[in-house]
């Protein structure tokens, strides 16, 4: 297996791989505990190799017909791109201090001075949440948007469901209180984290456990709903109907906040990793965008 040669932006403090030949013009973010490989059949132009769905589309408020697989099919090789590792993910370093979204978009803003601007912005999941800031903060160096799987909304907040925040469980909130006043050292603390926290809590470690508070906080708290609103260029919504961290409701959520022209794609039979699931379509959304500035 040949591993990819990854390039250093901003004096080092982000890595990622560059795709295609010339100035880049897609910036890729991936999703929480994944990397800039998951960009690579998306943007490498071997995505047509990808899960080939039947798809609903809805573009302002209103359903069509499923598009066909050559409605989202790749356009020829690999695309001029940049698909970043994340700070604390891949080859990146680790924040040093717990960062918010805005903080991200503000750090990985740089390496929009690398590219020939305007440039296409891809988000899945965690890098959803960044790239709305991006377009948000940048309108004139941000041609279009595709987000794919981003919780920009909590998912009991679209559901109908009350959306009281969920209260840790009994025992952990003890647990701590006796942290707190040191009746249960750290290692005691951390194997009631390991216990009751989510998967990615779990797997995190040290300021990037933080980070994950901070970005379900966020959600919880309609953060990003300011940043969506400012959102001056076109928009693509790409879900997997089956995507249970992020249901399509958010998508649907998504649209509805904008104020951009916008539209929203969701394919049947995929779950949350759309760029592993249907690199294809995902390419597509990129190809449009592009296009749009050559009309």
């Amino acid at each position: 297996m040949v591993l990819a040669v990854l390039t250093s932006f901003d004096g080092g403090r982000l890595f990622g791989q560059v795709h295609g030949s010339g100035a880049p013009r897609v910036l890729a973010l991936h999703g929480w505990r994944r990397d800039h490989r998951d960009f690579d059949k998306v943007l490498g132009g071997e995505g047509a190799n990808g899960v080939t769905t039947n798809a609903a589309v809805v573009e302002a408020g209103t359903t069509e017909l499923p598009r066909s697989a050559s409605d989202d099919g790749l356009g020829a090789g690999a695309l001029p791109a940049i698909a970043l590792d994340l700070p604390g993910f891949g080859a990146s370093p680790v924040p040093e201090e717990p960062w918010g979204s805005p903080d991200y978009a503000r750090v990985i803003a740089a390496v929009l001075d690398d590219m020939e601007s305007p440039v296409v912005v891809i988000g899945h999941s965690f890098g959803g949440r960044v790239a709305v800031h991006l377009a948000a903060d940048h309108p004139d160096k941000v041609l279009g948007l595709v987000l794919t799987g981003a919780p920009l909304f909590a998912a009991a907040s679209v559901s109908g469901a009350p959306t009281r925040p969920r209260r840790p469980p009994v025992r952990y909130r003890l647990g701590r209180s006796l942290a707190n006043i040191g009746l249960l050292g750290p290692d005691g603390l951390e194997q009631l984290k390991q216990k009751y926290g989510s998967a990615d809590y779990r797997a995190a470690t040290g300021v990037m456990r933080d980070v994950l508070v901070k970005a379900i906080a966020e959600e919880r708290d309609e953060a990003y709903t300011p940043s969506l609103r400012a959102i001056t260029c076109p928009v693509e919504l790409v879900w997997g109907e089956l995507d249970t961290a992020v249901p399509p409701a958010v998508a649907t959520r998504i649209a509805s906040t904008l104020n951009a022209p916008s539209t929203l794609t969701v394919h049947s039979g995929v779950g949350h990793l759309t760029p592993l699931l249907i690199p294809g379509h995902l390419r597509g959304a990129i190809d449009r965008l592009l296009a749009t500035e050559r009309g």
